[in-house]
C-alpha cells in the first residue's frame, strides 16, 4: 500500500486473554468476582485508614491510603474491558483515543505503584534502622512530598511511552492480540519501524524497575541487619512481620512485569496471563495481606466494624 493511501486507523479490537471464548460465561463470573472484591477490599482499606485519625496520621498508612487507591484504579482501567469483550464481539471495540487512554492510565497507575513500593520501603528504613530521627526524617510534610512525587513521576513516565507511542502511524491492522492497549501488542501494529521503541522499553523501563529494585534491596539490606541486633524474639518477631508484607508485595507485583517487557521471547499467552496476574490477582491481594498480617489494622477494623454495627437503629 501506497503511504498517500494508508487510511488511519480509528479503533482497535482487543483480542482478549487467549482460552477464554471457549467458556466466556465462566471467565466472565470469576472475572467480576475478582474484581468486586478487588474493589470493596481496596476501599475498606482506604476507609479503615482515613477513618482512624492515628493510623492517617502515621506515614506507614499513609502510603497504603495511596497503595489502595492505586490498586482499585489499576484494575478499573483493564478488567471492566476484559468483561465488556467477554460478553460478545461489540465489546472487544476500542477507539483510537480510547486506547491511547487506556495505556496511559495503565502505565500512570502502573509506574507510580512502582515508585511507591520504593517509598515505603525506604519508610520502612527510617522507621526500623533511624528510628530516633523518623519523625524529623518521615514528618507529615515530607511523606505528602513524597507521595506526591510519586504521582508526579508516574505521570511523566507514562506520558512519555505513550507520546512515543502513539507518533507512529496506524493505518493497517487493528487486531490487538492483548486484552487492553499495551505497549507491545499496540506497535505490532504500526506502519513503521518501532526498533528505536523497543529499545527506549528496554533502556527507560528497565532502568526504572532495576533502580526501584535496587533502592528496595539496599533498603531491605540495613533492614534486616537492625532486626537482627534486636534482641527480644518478639520485637524481632513483629518487625520481620510488618516487613515482610511490603516485601510480598513488591515481588508479586514486580516479577510479572519484568518477565512482560524485558523479555522478547516471551508469548501472548503467558505475557496475558501474567498481566491478568498483576492487574487483577494482586490488587486484591494487596490489602488482604497488609490487614491480616498488621496488627493495627485489624485492630482498627474491628473498631470500625464495632460503631458501624452501634449506629445501626435497633
Amino acid at each position: 500500500m501506497e503511504p498517500g493511501n494508508q487510511t488511519p486507523v480509528t479503533e482497535f479490537v482487543l483480542e482478549g486473554l487467549p482460552n477464554t471464548r471457549q467458556f466466556p460465561s465462566l471467565f466472565f463470573l470469576l472475572f467480576v468476582l475478582l474484581y468486586l472484591l478487588t474493589l470493596l477490599g481496596n476501599a475498606l482499606t482506604l476507609l479503615t485508614v482515613l477513618s482512624n485519625a492515628r493510623l492517617h496520621a502515621l506515614p506507614m498508612y499513609c502510603f497504603l491510603g495511596h497503595l489502595s487507591v492505586l490498586d482499585a484504579c489499576l484494575s478499573s482501567v483493564t478488567v471492566p474491558k476484559l468483561l465488556a469483550g467477554l460478553l460478545g464481539p461489540g465489546g472487544r471495540t476500542i477507539s483510537f483515543g480510547g486506547c491511547v487512554a487506556q495505556l496511559y492510565a495503565f502505565h500512570l497507575l502502573g509506574s507510580t505503584e512502582c515508585f511507591l513500593y520504593t517509598v515505603m520501603a525506604y519508610d520502612r528504613f527510617l522507621a526500623i534502622c533511624r528510628p530516633l530521627h523518623y519523625g524529623v526524617l518521615m514528618s507529615k510534610r515530607v511523606c505528602l512530598g513524597m507521595a506526591a512525587s510519586t504521582w508526579l513521576t508516574g505521570s511523566v513516565h507514562a506520558a512519555i511511552h505513550t507520546t512515543l507511542t502513539f507518533r507512529l502511524p496506524y493505518c493497517g491492522p487493528r487486531h490487538v492480540e492483548y486484552f487492553f492497549c499495551d505497549i507491545p501488542p499496540v506497535l505490532k501494529l504500526a506502519c513503521a519501524d518501532t526498533a528505536a521503541n523497543q529499545l527506549i522499553i528496554l533502556a527507560n523501563i528497565g532502568a526504572v524497575a532495576a533502580c526501584c529494585f535496587l533502592l528496595t534491596c539496599v533498603s531491605y539490606a540495613y533492614i534486616v541487619a537492625t532486626i537482627l541486633q534486636i534482641r527480644t524474639a518478639e520485637g524481632r518477631r513483629r518487625a520481620f512481620s510488618t516487613c515482610s508484607a511490603h516485601l510480598t508485595l513488591v515481588l508479586l507485583y514486580n516479577v510479572p512485569s519484568v518477565l512482560i517487557y524485558l523479555s522478547p521471547s516471551s508469548s501472548r499467552a503467558s505475557d496475558g496471563a501474567l498481566a491478568i496476574f498483576y492487574t487483577a490477582v494482586t490488587p486484591l491481594l494487596n490489602p488482604f495481606i497488609y490487614t491480616l498480617r498488621n496488627e493495627e489494622m485489624k485492630k482498627a477494623l474491628k473498631r470500625l466494624a464495632c460503631r458501624q454495627t452501634r449506629s445501626q437503629p435497633a
